[in-house]
């Protein structure tokens, strides 16, 4: 039975902590599929069309990472696809938290499992919003992200 989980997050832009994530999902599941969704509250740096590629082109070699955007609850997402776990990554325990609540709402609504990998602590520190200040402030933030993102 070929496994299948949903990374989703707004991923402005992915980091190598997001990467990380990925990664160690691919020991667990045969498939992640990346998503992208859309926040009307959030102000992004980064366009969708933009935010699809830097993650397309980097795992454009994996025929087992899937890129999508979406708009809506997560949990409807993963029924469209018939998708049964959600992965998350955590970075400390106010991430934790966060995720625990989320977890309880896919599973309620969507008997939707999240499956919870925690960072390494060489990206525990490393978030999109951070990197999002660093370009703001014309400083180096190459080494926090793949490649593949450029401004």
């Amino acid at each position: 039975m070929k496994k299948k989980a949903i990374f989703p997050g707004s991923f402005d832009p992915i980091t190598i902590g997001h990467i990380e994530i990925v990664e160690k999902s691919l020991m667990i599941f045969n498939e992640i599929i990346i998503a992208i969704g859309t926040n009307p509250e959030k102000k992004y740096m980064f366009t969708e069309s933009q935010r699809l590629n830097f993650i397309i082109k980097y795992f454009k070699n994996k025929k087992n990472v899937k890129v999508v955007a979406y708009d809506g609850l997560t949990f409807k997402l993963c029924k469209k696809l018939d998708v049964k776990f959600i992965v998350r990554g955590v970075r400390n325990i106010l991430d934790f938290e966060y995720e625990k609540n989320m977890a309880e709402f896919n599973r309620n609504l969507g008997q939707i499992e999240t499956i919870i990998i925690t960072s390494s602590n060489k990206n525990s520190h490393i978030s999109s919003s951070f990197v999002k200040e660093l370009i703001k402030n014309n400083s180096d933030f190459e080494n926090l992200v793949p490649n593949t993102v450029k401004i």
